[in-house]
């Protein structure tokens, strides 16, 4: 059985066709996108009410819907906002909900179950989930005359092309960015309409009542149903001017049109805008399924957008701001590049080290590994993309090595006159144990990746499940295609011919060294044992020098600038900051273009991108493109200076795209106790300490803002004399300055509000907001006849993390500088500077430290489980508790000679270093195993022979070399390709698996020796029988084991 595919070739040849037809098939099927993506775990809870100042908000809205929500045992964290008029709650669920669409069902219940607890005045509570993903493009109509843009026009072109974006097969969402949307609106004489006694409520109301879009009845005849309407819709600007809203004495009605003026246009003021190349714009952003390829969406995508582009009119343009499918592209290449490189590279080492033969069958197990690993990745629904990729380029190394060792037995084998078919069967069985323990303890090695939950497992975990499935693969093709494909491909006997390309290189010189020198070794073993513990030794030494590290940033032609006004601030001042920013920005000859977005968050343009602001005027977002990736650090950094110095009454950050799960900022210190003031006291002195530190450039406190706002102290006594209440006075006002919706107009599928206010005119100042005139039940009266107004400041917000109140502290730091650096800064002032807190109150860190912590406890929260299956592997693999704890051992060298080798080339040792270890562990015992093996195989090495050991371990020492060497130059294009995200795990995995060589062919040797010979010496000491014949010590226990490795 174990040589069925040798003695049949029509099998061989059936299953290698299905393999790469398989393969083939899944890699033209599987989905494309760049990065993996992640669960929506985030999600967004708006409340308005209106009018209502912060501490009030908080009290009658947020804390209510807390009390609400924390009933739900899978929300992690509920970070709330209590701002002038509205509540806003954002939720995040725990890293282990995976299914997250039932618990935002369950949030949703618990949102209407609130609802009655609320004011009267307050809204529904408005849920949005927050995407955590990149649109595959964002295209934009832009206003090309110099004329003013009319957005009327750029809207309902926007419309039609986000239809026919829907369209295209595959598109999840369009979403709309910069629309200032449209409203009619109503600007009443405010002198003529208090000559009536009517408010601006009141014109609302006619209007409303006008507009009568509710079923009059239903008539029900003999033959037919009539549905019956009142036909007086509001259809036309004519139409709403003509409502009558007041009967005269006269006899006659007065009309709208009569004390205001009808208009439809752009809300004034606009919620957001976006400017696109220096134009107004309105931008469509375009969400793709998980399940589909991006590249040829993208195709047809384009396909529409170039014949919508063809149909627009003149003054009408159309921009792509961002498309990602280049960047899928040329990510995917360079990674397949990657791929073939290091197969290059792995083909030259194994025919310098085996001959061309042994090179081309080793070589067949990469191609027909990856092809199972795509069929793999079908099977499990996970998309090609640079994580996926990656570990492919991973497994480079490690998926051949099986295949080596078997390739190696089958030629020793077959150079001892063995028929093909018996030394494939041999080999099979010899190395059955062995090479499926070594492939398990892989597995268990990378696998709290791949079950790391959270969004920095969903991040880096298929990274993990490309190796499990390449080694695993690796494992059945060694135990039946390789051995197969050898015996045919292999000379029996040996050959005719010794040449270097045809056997591989030996070097008789170096081989009578390298033998004397393991002789000595394993005369005196401790002396091996102590050469394989000081490098280790010195590389936990190097490790407590190591920076952390979260992610890397992003290598990308791209970065973003957040814009931030005084809390106060119109859109209109947003908008003139912007275009001065541009123009600031524009003369770096290395920026191609600058995109901004006012008033909300830009459309994600990077997969971790939060888009958590909207209805802010005072706050704008930029995509800035670059001409070239070189570089991009120093233009950030320069960039930054500049806006600082040039526009000094805002606030710049100029951010460089990030790695990995999305954070707010990269310091965050927060602050919780119950009384706002001392907490506000409290977060100005850890604010001032993180400014001072060299790499600070701007800090932030939720506290450190107030709001500028008008009081109004009413005179109660003349306002009850004149019929009137607070409550009534504050609803006039709102429906006179900002407007009350009455009625609205349907223009094909859009509903138009109608909004009645007073003019711009008069409500700009302070002088005119006294005079306006309130509706009374006899008349009119001044507002300035029963109140004042003053200008006055308050809390801008309130913020609470967990119910709990908190200021929270930001430090936004120089591009390319560590945050643990200047955390570590910031501690050391902390205790320098006396700081400390009054009873009932904390504080803890969050932004990056916070993060980087979630994500290794989800790493490690499997590994003892795991730890204690890979000790059971090993000890069912050798049947001895010790010989199980020699290769832990070799195991737990690795990893310093894997940190330090991260010391030596000055990387941090950041996350993915993490999981570079935590793979390291396992994959650098796999040649530690296989000597072990042929030692205790050996009947006079397994009793701690030293010669008998010395032989075993010079012919197990070129498979070793030769699974070496691949592994490291299989991680050749990650090591040599630059940046910060992937050589640092590329350095740890080879530095261990280098490092685990030495330990594989001098400490293992001289362990085991050192430990046989301690048993033989106990063993005489006591006398025992046993003795005279040393290969019965432990032969019970071993006795399977020398059943399934020997022939």
């Amino acid at each position: 059985m174990t040589s069925l595919f040798y003695d049949n070739r029509r099998l061989l040849v059936l299953a290698i066709l299905l393999i790469v037809v398989a393969g083939l098939n899944s890699f033209y099927v599987l989905p494309r996108m760049e990065d993996p993506v992640l669960k929506q775990r985030a999600a967004i809870v708006n409340t308005l009410y209106a009018g209502a100042k912060p501490e009030r908000v908080e009290a009658l809205v947020t804390e209510r819907l807390e009390e609400e929500l924390k009933e739900i045992a899978e929300i992690k964290e509920l970070r709330s906002t209590s701002r002038t008029g509205i509540s806003t709650i954002v939720i995040e669920l725990r890293d282990d909900v995976y299914q997250v669409d039932e618990v935002w069902s369950r949030v949703r219940d618990k949102l209407d179950d609130a609802r009655p607890l609320l004011p009267v005045e307050a809204s529904h509570p408005d849920f949005d989930m927050l995407e955590v993903s990149a649109y595959a493009t964002v295209v934009a109509l832009t206003w090309e005359l110099p004329s003013d843009p009319s957005y009327a026009i750029l809207r309902r072109r926007a419309e039609e092309l986000e239809r026919r974006l829907r369209a295209v097969p595959g598109t999840r969402e369009v979403d709309t960015f910069g629309d200032p949307t449209e409203e009619v609106r109503v600007e009443v004489r405010q002198d003529d309409l208090a000559m009536l006694g009517l408010s601006a409520r009141d014109v609302a109301d006619a209007v409303a009542a006008s507009d009568a879009k509710a079923p009059a009845g239903l008539v029900r005849t003999g033959e037919a149903n009539l549905l019956m309407e009142v036909d007086s819709e509001l259809d036309s600007l004519s139409r709403i001017g003509g409502t009558p809203i007041q009967y005269g004495a006269d006899g006659r009605f007065v009309r709208l049109a009569d004390v205001a003026d009808v208009s439809k246009g752009i809300k004034d003021p606009p919620a957001s805008l976006a400017i696109v190349s220096g134009k107004p714009a309105v931008a469509l952003g375009a969400l793709v399924r998980g399940d589909q390829r991006i590249d040829l969406w993208a195709a047809d995508a384009r396909e529409v957008i170039e014949q919508f582009r063809s149909e627009l009119p003149r003054g009408v343009g159309l921009r792509t701001v961002f498309d990602q499918s280049p960047y899928v592209e040329q990510r995917l290449e360079t990674l397949l590049w990657n791929l073939m490189v290091g197969a290059g590279a792995v083909m030259l080492v194994i025919w310098v080290m085996m001959g061309w033969r042994s090179a081309l069958v080793v070589g067949a197990a990469l191609p027909l590994a990856s092809l199972m690993v795509l069929g793999g990745m079908r099977f499990l629904g996970i998309p090609i993309h640079q994580m996926s990729v990656t570990g492919l380029i991973i497994a480079l190394g490690l998926l051949i090595d099986n295949a080596i060792v078997m390739v190696d037995e089958v030629r020793d084998r077959l150079s001892h006159g063995v028929s093909g078919s018996e030394a494939v069967s041999r080999a099979v069985k010899h190395l059955a144990v062995p090479l499926f323990g070594s492939t398990v303890t892989t597995w268990l090695s990378f696998a709290p990746i791949a079950l790391m939950p959270g969004p920095a497992g969903e991040f880096v975990g298929s990274i993990a499940i490309s190796v499990i499935l390449a080694v695993g693969s690796s494992f059945l093709l060694a135990m039946a295609i390789t051995p197969a494909l050898a015996a045919i491909a292999l000379p029996a006997g040996g050959g005719p011919s010794r040449a270097w390309w045809s056997s591989g290189i030996e070097t008789p010189q170096l081989a009578r060294g390298y033998r004397w020198a393991l002789g000595v070794v394993l005369r005196w073993p401790a002396l091996g044992v102590g050469i394989g513990i000081l490098f280790p030794v010195m590389g936990y030494a190097l490790a407590t020098t190591l920076t952390e590290q979260f992610f890397p940033p992003a290598e990308r032609d791209q970065f973003q600038v957040q814009m931030d006004l005084p809390a106060s601030a119109s859109l209109e001042a947003t908008d003139r900051i912007v275009r001065r920013a541009t123009d600031l920005m524009l003369a770096h000859p290395e920026i191609e273009g600058v995109d901004w977005f006012l008033g909300e968050s830009a459309p994600s343009f990077y997969y971790n991108m939060l888009a958590n602001r909207a209805g802010t005027p005072q706050y704008a977002q930029a995509l800035v493109k670059l001409r070239q990736v070189e570089g991009s650090r120093e233009v950030i950094q320069q960039v930054q200076q500049q806006l600082d110095e040039r526009l000094t009454g805002a606030r710049f950050l100029v951010k460089q795209l990030e790695q990995g799960p999305p954070f707010e900022a990269p310091i965050e210190v927060r602050l919780f106790g119950p009384d706002l003031a001392r907490l506000q006291s409290l977060g100005e002195e850890v604010r001032q300490m993180l400014t001072g530190l060299p790499d600070v450039v701007h800090t932030t406190s939720n506290l450190a803002e107030s709001l500028p706002k008008l009081s109004l102290e009413v005179d109660e006594n003349e306002a009850r004399l004149a019929g009137l209440d607070n409550l009534a006075i504050a609803r006039q006002l709102d429906a006179t300055l900002e407007g009350a919706v009455g009625g609205s107009i349907l223009e094909d599928t859009e509903n138009i509000p109608v909004r009645v206010r007073v003019s711009n005119a008069h409500r700009s100042s302070l002088a005119d907001v006294a005079s306006l005139d309130l509706t009374t039940p006899t008349g009119r009266l001044p507002l300035s006849a029963i109140a004042s107004v003053e200008l006055r400041s308050e809390t801008a917000a309130i913020p609470h993390f967990d119910t709990e109140r908190m200021n929270e502290v930001k430090a936004y730091i120089t591009a390319g500088v560590l945050p643990a650096q200047v955390l570590s800064a910031f501690r050391e002032r902390l205790a320098q500077s006396g700081f400390e807190l009054p009873p009932g109150y904390r504080f803890e860190y969050g932004g990056e430290t916070s993060k980087r912590n979630d994500a290794i406890g989800n790493l490690l929260s499997s590994v003892s489980v795991l730890a204690v299956l890979m000790a059971a592997t090993l000890v069912l693999s050798f049947g001895s508790f010790r010989l199980a704890a020699l290769i832990a051992s070799v195991g737990v060298l690795s990893i310093g000679l894997g940190v330090g080798s991260l010391a030596l080339f000055g990387y941090p040792f950041g996350f993915m270093a993490i999981v570079g270890t935590m793979g390291l562990a396992g994959v650098a015992i796999n040649d530690s195993i296989v000597v072990l093996a042929a030692l205790r195989e050996d009947p006079r090495a397994r009793t701690g022979d030293p010669d008998a050991a010395r032989d075993v371990v010079m012919h197990a020492t070129r498979h070793v070399l030769s699974t070496t060497f691949t592994t490291v130059a299989g991680f050749l294009p990650l090591l040599l390709g630059g940046g910060g995200f992937w050589p640092p795990l590329a350095t740890s995995i080879s530095g261990g698996v280098l490092g685990g060589t030495l330990l594989a062919l001098v400490f293992v040797p001289s362990a085991h020796t050192l430990l046989m010979c301690r048993g033989r010496a106990r063993c005489a000491a006591e006398q025992d029988p046993a003795c005279d014949n040393w290969s019965s010590i432990n032969k019970a226990s071993d006795e399977r084991r020398v059943e399934l490795l020997t022939a």
